[in-house]
């Protein structure tokens, strides 16, 4: 999802006031319901908070190709990274609300689209379904590449040695030329050697004549 800079947003103050109103700052999150609808994505509960944040070398990269002529302080890329961490705890919040209310088990990429709604967060939509139609896209390509596997009966383990043969291969060869190369150079080196004794040779007779 490529990443967009607004100016004053479109969100508006009673979208933005009811959400947080709704989940309050995320030191006051809800409890868990009895189901707990985001086990399937192994959120480590136990840890805290400080820990569930996007990893700082991802963000680092992200602002450099966003803004590669910018020098960035560290308090604001610190600034960006807990803003980045509050949306995505109350996007994650409200979608997980969403889930209950339709009894579902588990969080999919509608609720997560209604949540953008929900939060006034619908200038985003767009850029998300586009995410959302690449993965699938990728997923499908995926699942196609696995059926041809399938469909030439050879197990995944045959396959695995066949390539480390393959690469073996190609690295002895590498090597072969390589030796190749390298006797070459030693006997041009050799052969510029001899000659530049031959001529030294010839040079001194001419001096001793």
């Amino acid at each position: 999802m490529g990443v967009h800079y607004r100016q004053g947003g479109s969100r508006s103050p009673a979208s933005h006031q009811s959400g947080r109103e709704r989940h309050g700052p995320r030191t006051e999150r809800r409890a868990p319901s009895a189901e707990p609808t985001m086990s399937a994505m192994n959120v480590a509960t136990d840890q805290p908070d400080d820990e569930l944040t996007i990893p700082r070398a991802a963000m680092n990269k992200m602002i450099k190709e966003l803004l590669p002529n910018v020098r960035v302080a560290n308090e604001a890329r610190e600034l960006i990274l807990n803003c980045c961490t509050e949306f995505i705890h109350l996007l994650s919040s409200e979608a997980n609300e969403i889930c209950n209310q339709q009894q579902k088990k588990t969080i999919n990429a509608e609720h997560i689209l209604m949540s953008l709604d929900k939060l006034g967060f619908g200038d985003y939509r767009a850029d998300a379904e586009a995410v959302l139609k690449d993965c699938k896209a990728m997923a499908a390509k995926k699942r196609r590449k696995s059926t041809r596997l399938e469909n030439l009966g050879i197990p995944e383990e045959e396959l695995l040695r066949q390539q480390q043969e393959l690469f073996a291969k190609a690295r002895q060869e590498q090597m072969l030329v390589d030796q190749q190369q390298w006797q070459m150079l030693q006997a041009q080196a050799a052969a510029a050697q001899q000659q530049q004794q031959e001529q030294q040779t010839i040079d001194d007779d001419e001096d001793y004549s």
